[in-house]
C-alpha cells in the first residue's frame, strides 16, 4: 500500500505515546505518576452529566444540523459575546466534536500551498503538523522564558511577509501557561490590522487564568472580522471525553467550516451539545473550585521544581502545566524525559514534543493530586542529584 505524500507530513501528540508507554509500565506492576497527559483529574460537573443522560432520555439521539445545534449556539454566542466584549450571532458559531477540528478545518480552509502560517513554539504539536498537511509552510514564533513565554511585536512583525495567510495565538499556553497581556494584544492587533490575514486564537484555557481577566485579541477594534476563536468544553468543565469545541469566527468563513464538518463528522453528538448549554448556563461554581485547586497546586510544583539541582522554572498565569529550564542537568529534554519515566517513575514530557524551540525544557501537567505531585517532585530530585553526582 502506497499512502498519499501529505500522510508523511502528518505529525502526531506525543503525549498519548508517552501515556502508552506508562501504561504498559504500570502494566508490569511498575508506580506510574502521571504529569504528562493534558486533561483536568476531576469529574465533570453532575448537573452537566445529568443534562446529557436527560437529553438521551428526551430522544436526542439523532443527527443535528452540521454547525450545532440551534440552542448551543445561541448560547455560545451569548456566552462569548459576553466573555469577549463583542456582539456575536449563532451563525457564526460552529462546534465540532473537540476543539481540534477548528485548527484543523481553519488551515484546511485558508490556506494552501505557497501560503505560510505563524505559529507558537513551544507550541500545541498539531499547530505545526495540520500547517505541514495542507501543504502550507510553518513559521514558527519563538516563545522565549525571558520574556515570560511571549514574543515582541517587533519579533513577529519580522516574520509577517506577503505570503503569510494565517498567525496562530494560544492564550493561555499549551505548554508554557504563558498568558499574553493587553500590551501585547494590542500591539498584535496595531501590527496586523492592515493586513490580508485572520488570526486563530485557540482560547481553550481562557478560563484557567490565576490573576486578572482574560482578554481576547478578537476584544480589540478591527480585530473580529479576521478573528477565529476556538474555545471548548473539555479543560473548563472536566470533559474530555465528551468531544465537544466551538469555533466563532465571521459568518461567510462558518459557512465555509460548516461543510467541512459535514464532509467529515456530519454533525457533534446530539446529546453532548445539550450538555454543553447545561455547562454554559448553569451553576460555575465547580469551574472555580477546579481552579482553586491547580493554583495551589501550581504553588506547589513550582517551588519543587525550583529546588531540584538543574531546574528553573517561572510560575505559570495560565492553564495547568509548569514548564522549566532544564538545561542545569545537563541532559537533551527527550532524555530527560525517558529517564523520569523508567528510573523515577514519573511521566512526563520533552519540551521538543512541542517544537524545536522545547529544547532544554519540560512540561509537567499539574492536572494530579497535591500529594502525587508532591511524590513526583521527590523522585525527580533523586534521581537528578544522582545524574549530578
Amino acid at each position: 500500500m502506497q499512502l498519499a505524500a501529505r500522510m508523511h507530513r502528518l505529525g502526531t501528540e506525543t503525549a498519548f505515546e508517552v501515556l502508552a508507554r506508562a501504561k504498559a509500565l504500570e502494566a508490569q506492576g511498575r508506580d506510574i505518576i502521571h504529569l504528562e497527559i493534558g486533561e483536568p483529574d476531576f469529574d465533570t460537573p453532575r448537573h452537566i452529566v445529568d443534562a446529557a443522560i436527560q437529553a438521551l432520555r428526551d430522544g436526542y439521539t439523532h443527527y443535528t444540523p452540521s454547525a450545532g445545534l440551534p440552542a448551543l449556539r445561541e448560547a455560545i454566542a451569548e456566552y462569548v459575546s459576553r466573555t469577549r466584549h463583542i456582539p456575536v450571532h449563532p451563525s457564526q458559531v460552529v462546534v465540532t466534536p473537540g476543539g481540534k477540528p477548528i485548527m484543523f478545518f481553519a488551515i484546511l480552509a485558508l490556506c494552501e500551498e505557497g501560503d505560510e502560517v505563524i505559529y507558537p513554539n513551544p507550541g500545541f504539536p498539531i499547530y505545526e503538523s495540520m500547517i505541514n498537511f495542507v501543504g502550507a509552510t510553518p513559521v514558527p514564533l519563538r516563545l522565549r522564558m525571558d520574556r515570560e513565554f511571549s514574543f515582541s511585536a517587533d519579533e513577529l512583525a519580522d516574520l509577517i511577509t506577503p505570503r503569510t495567510k494565517l498567525i496562530i495565538l494560544n492564550s493561555p499556553a499549551n505548554p508554557t501557561g504563558g498568558v499574553l497581556s493587553q500590551a501585547d494584544l494590542a500591539a498584535i492587533a496595531a501590527l496586523v490590522q492592515d493586513r490580508d490575514l485572520m488570526i486563530l486564537s485557540d482560547e481553550i484555557y481562557s478560563r484557567i487564568l490565576y490573576d486578572g481577566e482574560f482578554a481576547s485579541i478578537a476584544s480589540f477594534p478591527g480585530m473580529a472580522e479576521r478573528t477565529i476563536i476556538l474555545d471548548g468544553f473539555s479543560k473548563t468543565y472536566a470533559m474530555t471525553g465528551w468531544r465537544l469545541g466551538y469555533g466563532v469566527m465571521p459568518t461567510d468563513l462558518a459557512t465555509h467550516i460548516t461543510k467541512l464538518m459535514t464532509n467529515s463528522n456530519s454533525c457533534t453528538n446530539a446529546a453532548t451539545q445539550m450538555a454543553g448549554i447545561q455547562a454554559l448556563r448553569g451553576p460555575q461554581d465547580d469551574v472555580d473550585r477546579m481552579v482553586a485547586a491547580f493554583r495551589e497546586r501550581r504553588e506547589v510544583i513550582v517551588d519543587g521544581l525550583n529546588a531540584i539541582p538543574g531546574f528553573r522554572c517561572l510560575k505559570p498565569r495560565g492553564a495547568f502545566y509548569a514548564f522549566p529550564n532544564i538545561e542545569g542537568t545537563g541532559l537533551r529534554s527527550k532524555a530527560l524525559e525517558e529517564l523520569l519515566l523508567e528510573k523515577a517513575g514519573v511521566a512526563t514530557l520533552s519540551g521538543t514534543s512541542f517544537g524545536a524551540y522545547g529544547e532544554g525544557f519540560l512540561r509537567l501537567s499539574y492536572a494530579n493530586s497535591v500529594e502525587n505531585i508532591r511524590r513526583a517532585l521527590e523522585r525527580i530530585h533523586d534521581v537528578v542529584v544522582k545524574i549530578a553526582d
